[in-house]
């Protein structure tokens, strides 16, 4: 199901006028890329945030721009944090045929053995990139942990098995997740001050 954002030309780009637009609900953008000029538009606040939730951070939104509709995907936001407000949107129009690359998110699923048995869960890896074409992108790219015991790693290798219509753009090697010992720094310290006991057969050493 096709999801739908309407915009309006901006043609007034100073910053006044901009200012004016942020205060009246609307999001100053651009959009630019697939038989798409580098064209200024608004985009409704409210409209903008609904979007971006059915869609996701890399779903394809038809964009329909006073009778020109694109194929885009948010390529990049500003966001004001202490007014928690986006200040401007970027859309990137694009081929529906042909691959792109885009920021996908690694997400852990499930409760691991080895959590449970004491261990920590460490994840080193939170976002991939991935090539694929725009209704391909995943919207994470997920990886059940459950069955993971103490020491076990999460690589990027084992993401791929479940990669079926895009590519991880990473080293098979490279760490995701792993499952650390529990109590390793007792451990540790307590080996130390062993260390430093005092040693055994002291007679008959001169002092």
């Amino acid at each position: 199901m096709a999801i739908n954002l309407n915009a309006k030309k901006r043609t007034d780009l100073k910053g006044s006028t901009t200012r004016l637009l942020r205060e009246s609900g609307s999001i100053p953008a651009v959009v630019y890329g697939n038989k798409a000029d580098n064209t200024p538009i608004t985009v409704d606040s409210i409209a903008f945030v609904k979007t971006m939730r059915e869609a996701g951070r890399n779903g394809v939104i038809n964009l329909s721009v006073e009778g020109s509709t694109y194929n885009v995907i948010l390529s990049d936001y500003q966001q004001d944090f202490l007014k928690n407000e986006v200040t401007h949107a970027d859309f990137l129009a694009v081929d529906m045929s042909a691959e792109i690359d885009a920021d996908v998110q690694v997400t852990l699923v499930g409760n691991a053995q080895g959590v449970k048995d004491g261990g920590v869960l460490q994840q080193s890896l939170h976002e991939v990139s991935v090539t694929a074409k725009p209704s391909d992108i995943p919207m994470a790219v997920e990886f059940d942990i459950s069955s993971l015991v103490v020491s076990d790693t999460v690589t990027v290798a084992d993401l791929k098995t479940s990669a079926s219509n895009y590519t991880i753009n990473h080293e098979d090697g490279e760490t995701v997740a792993s499952i650390l010992p529990p109590r390793q720094e007792e451990e540790i310290d307590s080996g130390e001050e062993q260390a430093e006991g005092t040693p055994e057969n002291e007679e008959g050493r001169e002092v």
